[in-house]
């Protein structure tokens, strides 16, 4: 029986000194190492509140970005990676809120917190609406500061 677990040098070297590593897997391509503050793909380091979602299968795990960007992972022996995913995504949100807008929809107002404390807000347009569009923009800006107000953030 093993009295410590220590967690492999190659996964130390691979994470920032700052960050703390909670659990690995190591796949096909390498290391999926899920830290207290990011999540490491290989050689992308994914902080905590740019990640949208992680979705697990029995072939691996998929996260989306708050930008739309998908990463997908080989994972055949995941561990403990997909509940850390879950867990660290989770926690980074601070206020989820939908506002409608207009009739065409409305929008979903999220506040992430980021590794230094500080609130990152996005706003997720209902599909078919456009987010550069100008008049929603100054809606959904307004919404935020209600918002804001609402929840003393």
């Amino acid at each position: 029986m093993k009295l410590f677990n220590r967690t492999p040098a190659q996964v130390r070297a691979a994470v920032a000194p700052t960050d703390r590593v909670l659990t690995y897997a190591e796949g096909p391509d390498g290391y999926v190492v899920a830290t207290d503050r990011a999540l490491y793909l290989g050689e992308t380091r994914l902080p905590w509140f740019r990640i949208d979602r992680g979705v697990w299968d029995e072939e691996g795990l998929t996260v989306v970005t708050t930008e739309g960007r998908t990463h997908r992972v080989p994972l055949p022996e995941p561990g403990r990676v997909p509940e850390a995913v879950r867990e660290r995504v989770t926690a980074s949100i601070v206020v989820s809120q939908y506002a409608p807008l207009d009739a065409r929809g409305g929008v979903r107002l999220v506040a992430r917190r980021t590794d230094d404390d500080q609130m990152v807000w996005e706003f997720v347009f209902d599909a078919g609406m456009d987010p550069r569009d100008p008049g929603l923009r100054a809606l959904a800006e307004q919404a935020l500061e209600e918002t804001r107000r609402s929840f003393g953030v």
